[in-house]
């Protein structure tokens, strides 16, 4: 069964505050797409790669590819106006039956057993979706104030979400809806159970600079 991960990388680093997109910034020397990439290639060294760039950050990519002396292989592919429409670009490049991960270009710390596990059940059950729990008392707003959730009852979503290629590619065959907002989401709509699977909460997805922070002293810890 071929093995496939798409990963989306379009973030611009407003939230950030940086001058380049978040998934360029620096971490330990070189750029978060990298030690994401990696991340899979680790995995398994025979998975295909693809990874979905905004087309106006293709040439600086490659251009940090050279800097860097990076040369796992991966196919470059150009990004659409929105998340959903960037996902489908990609799963354009899987070309055979098997599974296809779609992961976040800014969640360089997934562990590879998160990653293993994802990859076992999708085979199993058509689909796998990372999460962990809440750690932290949840409110709802309402138009009263707000009301508190049982945080038991409520997961947060990771990536990579593991797919059979045939079922995602179709999915992805439907018009964009605002309400897609994760892949899962886009799966859910066509009527297929979502399977979830227990994540590993270091893989954050790094969006400000306290992300930043903390990935520093991630990268640290599993050195």
């Amino acid at each position: 069964m071929e093995l496939y991960v798409v990963i989306v990388a379009g973030g611009s680093g407003k939230r950030m505050g940086a001058e380049i997109p978040k998934q360029f910034l620096e971490l330990d020397g070189r750029p978060v797409l990298m030690h994401t990439i990696e991340r899979f290639k680790t995995f398994n060294d025979s998975i295909e790669i693809i990874t979905v760039l905004p087309e106006n950050q293709l040439r600086f990519w490659i251009d940090l590819q050279k800097k860097h002396s990076f040369n796992v292989l991966h196919t470059l592919v150009k990004g659409g106006a929105n998340r959903f429409l960037s996902v489908r670009n990609g799963l354009k490049f899987v070309n055979a039956p098997g599974l296809v991960a779609i992961h976040d270009g800014v969640r360089p710390f997934v562990s590879i057993d998160t990653i293993k596990r994802c990859f076992e059940v999708a085979e199993k059950l058509g689909n796998a979706i990372p999460t962990i729990s809440p750690t932290e008392s949840l409110r709802i707003l309402n138009d009263q104030g707000s009301i508190p959730v049982n945080r038991f009852h409520v997961k947060q979503i990771q990536t990579p979400q593991v797919f059979s290629a045939a079922l995602i590619k179709n999915a992805y065959l439907q018009e964009y809806n605002p309400e897609f907002t994760d892949d899962a989401t886009v799966l859910e709509k066509t009527g297929e159970k979502i399977n979830l699977i227990e994540g590993n909460r270091e893989n954050i997805k790094i969006t400000t600079p306290e992300d930043l922070l903390i990935s520093a002293a991630l990268l640290k810890s599993i050195s």
